[in-house]
């Protein structure tokens, strides 16, 4: 009967500054749990990254060995046809009826001894660039391997640590939108956008010894008299944090 009359005669911005401080402390539960899992998140993240650049070179690097594959079998394959057609010209020039026709398959003939040394050269760069991209592959799938299986590891931490926080996690978060409801857009995006800004998440804070429960800056008495009339929302003038009084913080 008394808490129902206290609430009866609760003014609209204590309610406010009720709701705003149990948001704060329901999210700071939600942070509690949240760094459990320490740096594993950003850890994860890191060698999600690290393994999806591996993956790529190693796609990179087997497309590119067996492209060179491609072009030593080629140019095997135009020194096979220089070394036929060689062979047919010699031939032609058994019957010819005249060195013009002689010096014209000679030419030919040149010039398919030109290709052959050409491709034979080619072989050998691609060879060696294959050998060197081979090599390359085999340190980059090495590579994968580990960080796949750093990342296998790691994530199985970080799915174990989840799943032992992930009910109360969610709970907690549902509370926290419905203690949301009760503020206006306004007071949310403030809400947020101090929480985001604050390296520790508090957005509302009380005042304790006489100081900002956010930046321990002093406060002066007045302003603490007028915080602990509730009559209207104050902020820290050193970080902008909401500022309420301890006995409607111990209250929550």
């Amino acid at each position: 009967m008394a808490k129902a009359k206290a609430e009866a005669t609760e003014t609209p911005v204590e309610a406010t500054l009720k709701a705003l401080y149990t948001v704060q402390t329901i999210d700071s539960q939600i942070d509690k749990l949240k760094q459990v899992r320490g740096e594993l998140p950003l850890e994860v993240q890191d060698l999600e990254d690290e393994v999806a650049g591996l993956q790529t070179r190693v796609e990179k690097l087997t497309d590119e060995v067996e492209g060179l594959k491609i072009e030593l079998t080629n140019k095997k394959n135009t020194i096979t046809d220089a070394q036929n057609l060689i062979k047919k010209y010699k031939e032609q020039q058994n019957n010819v009826r005249n060195s013009r026709e002689f010096d014209s398959l000679n030419k030919e003939i040149e010039f398919q001894e030109l290709e052959i040394e050409l491709s034979e050269k080619r072989i050998k760069e691609h060879k060696f660039g294959a050998e060197s991209k081979a090599e390359a592959l085999k340190d980059a799938t090495a590579s994968l391997d580990d960080k796949q299986k750093d990342l296998d590891v790691k994530k199985a931490e970080l799915d174990s640590i989840i799943a032992e926080t992930e009910k109360d996690e969610e709970s907690l978060t549902k509370k926290s939108d419905k203690a949301l409801k009760k503020l206006d857009d306004r007071l949310k995006f403030a809400y947020k956008r101090l929480r985001d800004n604050a390296r520790n998440g508090l957005a509302v804070v009380p005042v304790e010894r006489d100081s900002c429960g956010g930046c321990f800056n002093k406060i002066p008495p007045q302003r603490q008299l007028d915080i602990a009339m509730r009559k209207k929302i104050i902020v820290c003038e050193h970080c902008g944090r909401i500022l309420v009084d301890m006995e409607l913080a111990e209250a929550n």
